[in-house]
């Protein structure tokens, strides 16, 4: 019975995560400020890597947490480097 409430409780949070990043994806897409687009990029990278936790849940398998790991990395720093650009005009200096 715990189970079974657990496996359709991980479902339910795949199926809104899937949501969610459509929602993400729709503001990448249509964001009418630059800003808005880096924030939605930064949401679609966190309920992604969300995703993937659940997968790892759901399988068993320490494969997901990793690939989960390194993309929250990489989001950070990319989220990060947009935030300077928009600011600054130059990532480097």
């Amino acid at each position: 019975m715990t189970l079974t409430l657990l496996m359709g409780t991980i479902f339910l949070t795949q199926i809104l995560l899937v949501v969610a990043m459509a929602f993400a994806s729709f503001r990448v897409l249509r964001g009418p400020r630059a800003q808005d687009r880096v924030l939605g990029l930064d949401t679609l990278y966190v309920t992604a890597t969300m995703l993937l936790l659940t997968f790892g849940i759901r399988n068993g398998s320490i494969l997901y947490f990793e690939a989960a790991l390194i993309i929250a990395l990489l989001g950070f720093v990319s989220t990060a480097a947009l935030a300077k650009f928009l600011m600054r005009g130059e990532v480097i200096e």
